[in-house]
This record gives C-alpha cells, sequence and structure tokens, in this order.
C-alpha cells in the first residue's frame, strides 16, 4: 500500500475523514472544521475534485449559491487504501523502535 499523494496534505486528509462519515458537507462547514480560508478550502476541494475523489455541486440555500462536497465511490476507496496506508506505516515504526 502506498501513500496517496493527492489525499497526504493535512487539509485534504480531513476533509475526507469528514465527508467519509456523512453523504455530503457543505463547503462553509468544511472550511470551519478546517480552519482555512474561502481560497485555501477551494484549492484543496479543486485539487480532490481533479483527482476523481469529491463531487462539487451548487444548490441554492437561503437566497445564496452554495457548494456541497461529497466523496466519490473512487474517493471513499482511496481514503479506505491511505488510511490503511498510514496504518501500516505507524506499526512499521512502532515494530522498528520497540515496546516502550
Amino acid at each position: 500500500m502506498a501513500i496517496d499523494p493527492a489525499l497526504h496534505a493535512p487539509a485534504r486528509l480531513q476533509i475526507a475523514a469528514v465527508l467519509a462519515k456523512v453523504s455530503e458537507a457543505e463547503f462553509a462547514t468544511l472550511r470551519e472544521i478546517v480552519d482555512v480560508s474561502d481560497s485555501v478550502m477551494s484549492k484543496h476541494l479543486s485539487a480532490l475534485a481533479e483527482a476523481g475523489y469529491v463531487r462539487l455541486r451548487k444548490a441554492p440555500l437561503d437566497g445564496r449559491q452554495r457548494t456541497w462536497a461529497s466523496l466519490t465511490g473512487a474517493g471513499r476507496k482511496a481514503f479506505k487504501a491511505h488510511m490503511a496506508a498510514l496504518h501500516e506505516l505507524v506499526a512499521s515504526a512502532q515494530r522498528a523502535v520497540g515496546p516502550d
């Protein structure tokens, strides 16, 4: 298993972790959780969408256009594989270091 470069950035990993738990999340909610600016959130969501991991949709809410994000099937699969690779990396490091 390998670390996925599209998910490696901490903000992208956090976005994927949130989206893995819900059917979709609104842009502002994700921005608040990840604690980044609008432009940074937009850049990360665009990168995840380009990788095919996130689907973006726009819809009106309270009279304003909002952006909603959801993980695609490929995104869920990639997130699961990335998490397995991280767990494998941690286990390997723990074996190398030995018991406390």
